[in-house]
C-alpha cells in the first residue's frame, strides 16, 4: 500500500512529458475582477472570491458567468467550504457565510494570539477545524499558521520565528487530520505537523508556487505562478512532479470541481478547468455498460422468514458466497447469523438446503453488525477430505473470534456434521468492531485469513504495528499439519517465524480492517479492501511480510500526531479514494468468469455507504491503476462479494425478499 510522498525529494521543477499528453486549459468564466480564490461548495456550486470598487465579494458560478453571492468584504483572499457554510480569510478576520449569502464575522482580529497582518489561504478538516495562513510580510518573514476550532478558539500552529521553513505561504490543504501541506513563493511544498509545527520538505519547484489541491485519488496539484504559468501534479507520494498544463499567466488558486474530474484554476481574470489526471498516466473512468441483476430470482431460503415470530423484520444478511471446488457446481452462501445454505448454481434454482446451522454458537446483533459469521473457505482437497473452515464471533466467549474446521457428513454431500467442529484459533479482541474475518486458501494450499485491529477508533492499542498480536494482520497457517500444542502448523517460510517477539502466523501487517480479500485465480495475487477511518479508503495488494502502514498511515497520508511520511518500509495502496467518493470500501474479486470477457482482469469492488460499484484494472508492468470504471449498482448497500466455481462475481445485499444475491450483466441499454 505505501511508498510515500517525501522519500524522493524533487529538486527539479517537473518531470517533462510529451506536449501531446499535456492538458489544454478550458475557459469556464471570464471577466473576473481581481479574483483570489476558488472552491467547490458542499452544495455542488463553484464559488469565487473577487474584488471590485465596493470591496471584496464572493461570487457563484452560473453557467459561464459568475454572479454576486455575498458582498461587504474587505480584502478577502482565502476561501473554503464546510457543511452549509463558506469560510473566508479576509486580511485580519475570518468570515462565515451561509447558503443564502448572509455574512457574519466568525473570528475577528482581537481573537488571534498575535494580531494578524494578512490572512490568506484557508483549509478545513472534516471536524470543521479551520487552518488559516497569515502571509505576513515577505520582507519581515512574519508568516504564521493558525488553528481555529469549531468553538472559535484560536491557537498558533507555527510561525516563522519557530520554523524558518515557513517563508511566504500561498496555499494550504489538509493531509489527513493532523498534517498540513503548504506551498510558498519559494516553490517549496512542505508538510507541517499540527501538533508541534515541525515540517518536512516534500518537493520543490524552480519558481513560485501559487495554489494547491487534492483530487479524490491522492493526486496533488500545484500551480506555478511564474516561468510561464504551469500546473504540476504529483501522481502519488514519492514520485516527481509531472507537467499537467502550461501556457497560463499567473495561476493562483486551485480547487477540485463538483464532478471530481476537473481542477479549477484561477488565472488573471479567468476561471479555467484542466482535467484531474496525470498526463501519460491516465485512468479510464468511463462507465462500463454493466449492471447488477438478481442472480437467482426464484430462490427460497430454507428455514428463513422475513419476519420474526413477534412480527418484527428479519432481514437475510448473506455475507459469504463461495463454492467447494469439487466440480459439483454448487453455490454455498453463509449468512451473518450463522447459517450456511447450499443450492445448485442454476439461475432457475428454487430452494436452498441448510448445509450447516451454527446459530447456537454465533453471536450476532444488529447494533454490533461487524460481528457474527464472517468467513467460509473450502479445503483445496475438499472433494477427497470433506473439510471446510469458518470464522465467527463466539456466543460463548465474550469478544472472541474463532477459526474452526468442520467436515461434511458421511452420508449427505449437502449436509455438514455440526459435531465435527475442531477449533483452530481463538482470537480475543478488545472491542466489538473491526473483526475482518475473510478466509481463503492460497495457491500454495495454506489458509489465509484476516483480523481487524481490535476496533474502536484510532487503533488505541497500536495493534496494527505490533507484531506480537494477531490483530490488524493477514495470517497464514497450515491446516494439514499440527505443531506441538496447536491444531495447525505455522509454515516455515512465514516472514516472522524466526523473529523474536513476533507471532509466526503473521503474513502481513499494518492493516486496519480488511473487508474483504481474495486471490486472483489467474495471477495468484492477493487483493484486499482496507476500510479507512477518517478520510480515505484503500485497495492493497498483499505481499509476504508487507507493512501497510496502519496506524501511522491512512491511505497515502500520515495518520495522527505521530503519523509517518513516506518510508521504504511501508507499502502504499495501489488505489485510494476519499470520503467525498465513499466511506466504507467493500473488497471484491478480480473477474475471471466466461460471461463478460470485457470485464476480465478487473477488480470489482464497492462502497457500502454511497452504494457505488466499480471495476478497477491494475497494470502490473506499469505498476499502477489504468482503469477505475463505474458500474450500475442496485442502490442497496453491498455487504460483501462472492465468486462461484466458474469465476462469476456476485454482490451480496441485505434483503427482506430473499433476493439479496446479484451478479453482473450487460445493461438493458447495451442489449438493445
Amino acid at each position: 500500500m505505501k511508498q510515500l510522498l517525501g522519500v524522493v525529494v524533487v529538486l527539479g521543477c517537473w518531470l517533462s512529458t510529451a506536449a501531446a499528453q499535456e492538458a489544454t486549459p478550458t475557459k469556464l468564466v471570464s471577466g473576473l475582477k481581481d479574483p483570489k480564490a476558488v472552491t467547490t461548495g458542499t452544495d455542488g456550486r463553484i464559488y469565487i472570491i473577487a474584488h471590485g470598487d465596493d470591496g471584496g465579494a464572493v461570487l457563484v458560478v452560473e453557467g459561464d458567468k459568475a454572479v454576486p453571492f455575498a458582498k461587504g468584504l474587505n480584502d478577502p483572499k482565502g476561501l473554503v467550504a464546510f457543511q452549509q457554510w463558506l469560510f473566508v480569510a479576509d486580511n485580519k478576520r475570518v468570515w462565515r457565510i451561509d447558503r443564502k449569502g448572509k455574512v457574519e464575522e466568525f473570528v475577528g482580529e482581537k481573537a488571534f494570539p498575535t494580531p494578524p497582518q494578512s490572512l490568506n489561504a484557508i483549509a478545513v478538516d472534516e471536524t470543521g477545524t479551520l487552518y488559516v495562513i497569515d502571509q505576513g510580510d515577505d520582507k519581515e518573514n512574519a508568516a504564521a499558521i493558525y488553528r481555529i476550532d469549531p468553538k472559535k478558539k484560536i491557537t498558533l500552529v507555527v510561525d516563522n520565528k519557530k520554523n524558518r521553513a515557513l517563508f511566504y505561504p500561498t496555499g494550504v490543504v489538509m493531509d489527513g487530520l493532523s498534517h498540513l501541506l503548504v506551498v510558498d513563493q519559494s516553490g517549496e511544498l512542505l508538510r507541517f505537523k499540527v501538533a508541534d509545527g515541525t515540517s518536512t520538505r516534500l518537493a520543490g519547484l524552480n519558481s513560485k508556487a501559487g495554489g494547491v489541491a487534492w483530487d479524490h485519488h491522492g493526486r496533488l496539484y500545484v500551480s506555478e505562478i511564474s516561468k510561464g504559468g504551469y500546473i504540476n501534479v504529483l501522481p502519488r507520494p514519492g514520485e516527481r512532479y509531472v507537467l499537467q498544463a502550461r501556457g497560463l499567466g499567473r495561476p493562483t488558486s486551485l480547487a477540485l470541481d463538483p464532478t471530481g474530474k476537473l481542477i479549477l484554476v484561477l488565472d488573471g481574470e479567468t476561471l479555467f478547468t484542466v482535467p484531474a489526471k496525470v498526463p501519460g498516466q491516465e485512468v479510464d473512468d468511463s462507465p462500463l455498460p454493466l449492471e447488477t441483476a438478481i442472480a437467482f430470482p426464484d430462490l427460497k431460503w430454507e428455514g428463513w422468514e422475513p419476519q420474526t415470530p413477534q412480527g418484527k423484520p428479519n432481514p437475510l444478511r448473506p455475507i459469504v458466497l463461495t463454492h467447494a471446488g469439487d466440480g459439483s457446481n454448487r453455490v454455498f452462501v453463509a449468512t451473518e447469523h450463522g447459517v450456511i445454505h447450499v443450492f445448485p448454481n442454476d439461475q432457475k434454482a428454487t430452494k436452498t438446503q441448510i448445509f450447516l446451522d451454527l446459530q447456537d454458537r454465533v453471536v450476532y446483533n444488529n447494533n454490533q453488525n461487524e460481528e457474527g459469521f464472517l468467513g467460509l473457505a473450502f479445503h483445496p482437497k475438499y472433494k477427497t477430505n470433506g473439510e471446510f473452515f469458518v470464522f465467527y464471533t463466539s456466543k460463548k466467549a465474550k469478544l472472541t473470534n474463532i477459526v474452526s474446521r468442520f467436515r461434511v457428513s458421511k452420508d449427505d454431500p449437502n449436509k455438514a456434521d455440526p459435531d465435527s467442529e475442531e477449533v483452530l484459533l481463538k482470537i480475543e479482541k478488545p472491542f466489538w468492531n473491526h473483526d475482518g474475518g475473510t478466509l481463503c486458501f492460497g495457491p500454495d494450499g495454506y489458509l489465509y485469513f484476516t483480523h481487524g485491529d481490535g476496533g474502536l477508533a484510532n487503533d488505541p492499542h497500536k495493534n496494527g504495528q505490533n507484531l506480537k498480536t494477531l490483530l490488524g494482520k493477514v495470517l497464514r497457517i497450515d491446516v494439514d499439519h499440527k505443531d506441538e500444542g496447536k491444531n495447525y502448523a505455522i509454515p516455515k517460510d512465514n516472514p516472522f517465524v524466526d523473529k523474536k517477539d513476533a507471532a509466526g502466523e503473521i503474513w502481513a501487517y499494518g492493516l486496519r480492517n480488511i473487508w474483504r480479500m481474495s486471490f486472483d485465480r489467474k495471477t495468484d495475487v492477493l487483493w484486499a479492501g482496507d476500510v479507512g477511518q477518517n478520510l480515505y479508503e484503500e485497495i492493497d495488494l498483499i505481499t509476504k511480510g508487507g507493512n501497510y502502514g496502519w496506524s501511522v498511515r491512512e491511505g497515502l497520508h500520515p495518520f495522527g500526531d505521530n503519523g509517518s511520511g513516506p518510508s521504504k518500509d511501508l507499502i502504499e495502496p495501489i488505489w485510494e479514494y476519499d470520503h467525498d467518493v465513499g466511506k466504507c470500501i467493500i473488497g471484491g474479486h478480480v473477474y475471471r468468469g466466461p460471461r463478460l470477457p470485457e470485464l476480465d482482469g478487473h477488480y470489482v469492488y464497492a462502497d457500502y455507504v454511497t452504494n457505488r460499484l466499480w471495476a478497477l484494472r491494475y497494470d502490473e508492468g506499469k505498476r499502477r491503476v489504468v482503469a477505475n470504471r463505474p458500474l450500475k449498482a442496485s442502490g442497496v448497500p453491498v455487504l460483501s462479494f462472492g465468486e462461484d466455481e466458474k469465476g462469476e462475481v456476485y454482490t451480496l445485499e441485505e434483503t427482506l425478499k430473499g433476493k439479496g444475491i446479484r451478479w453482473l450483466a450487460r445493461s438493458k441499454e447495451e442489449k438493445k
